[in-house]
């Protein structure tokens, strides 16, 4: 577990670490994040993590007080005084304290918290057999209310179809965006292998624009794997031959079970376990 946190430039005691309650972030969800992985000490994919955060930032109008070099060096130092080789990373950027009012303007000084900590999203034995997933009710944000291509600190969306994984007595939940169509799980990506071709949904189509994801699609390339974006329906994941989830957190992990309907022969597929090898030779390379 973390012992030290860094908060707006200085170290805390992981218990005693604290943000103001007029902070946006807490009162409003007026914030961006992003959770990165420690890999041997190096921070994996980090030009891509400061992208994505300085780009949710800018969305949002919100003034990151540090560079991306001095961001990154912050990383660094919390993962050395925490003593880890390997871990998760969650960067945060809130808006900073104000008042009880919505208006930004009152909150002046933007917050930056690194937290860095051991993280399982699932355990050993989901990753050797799959998880068996829900679709949800509720759908995914539409992009012109809260859009779901930035990473913000407002999760609820997530949050509540987590829920109805947890009362399905699942671990993950399927989110189809205004349309129908498949957006994203409440943390990860979604892909599915269709005749010998691995699928994934557009952006556009109300998923994150995932790290690991442009990852596993990289690596499709040179393993000379064919790898689309393509729309998905609820019914392609129903028909599917593979279908496996990406992300920071979780990894790659395949799906065997969808709505009680089994994916493939109920195990993971060949492809899934090729791509999940190639994963785990690409974090030991890099």
């Amino acid at each position: 577990m973390s012992d030290t946190v860094y908060i707006a430039g200085r170290f805390h005691p992981a218990e005693a670490a604290a943000v103001s309650v007029f902070d946006h972030g807490l009162l409003y969800g007026d914030g961006v994040f992003e959770g990165i992985r420690v890999y041997s000490g190096k921070i994996f994919e980090c030009d891509a993590h400061m992208r994505r955060l300085y780009d949710s930032a800018k969305a949002i109008r919100l003034d990151i007080p540090l560079s991306k070099d001095q961001f990154c060096a912050a990383m660094e130092q919390t993962i050395k005084v925490n003593d880890f080789t390997d871990c998760y990373i969650r960067a945060v950027v809130t808006r900073g304290a104000g008042d009880l009012g919505i208006d930004p303007k009152k909150s002046t000084k933007p917050c930056v918290i690194i937290i860095a900590d051991q993280v399982a999203v699932y355990p050993k034995e989901m990753y050797e057999k799959g998880i068996a997933v829900i679709t949800s009710s509720y759908i995914r944000n539409h992009p012109n209310a809260s859009p779901p291509r930035i990473k913000s600190l407002n999760y609820l969306n997530n949050v509540l179809a987590k829920i109805e994984a947890n009362d399905a007595g699942v671990p993950e939940a399927i989110v189809l965006n205004h349309l129908g169509n498949v957006a994203e799980a409440t943390a990860d990506n979604v892909f599915i292998v269709r005749n010998g071709e691995v699928q994934t949904p557009p952006v556009t189509e109300g998923g994150l624009d995932g790290v690991t994801r442009k990852v596993i699609m990289n690596l499709c390339g040179k393993l000379g794997q064919p790898c689309v974006e393509r729309v998905i329906q609820r019914h392609d994941l129903y028909i599917c031959d593979e279908m496996f989830l990406t992300g920071t957190g979780a990894e790659v992990i395949a799906v065997t079970k969808v709505d009680g309907r089994t994916v493939g022969n109920g195990t993971a597929g060949p492809i899934t376990k090729k791509l999940l090898d190639a994963f785990h030779r690409h974090i030991r390379e890099v």
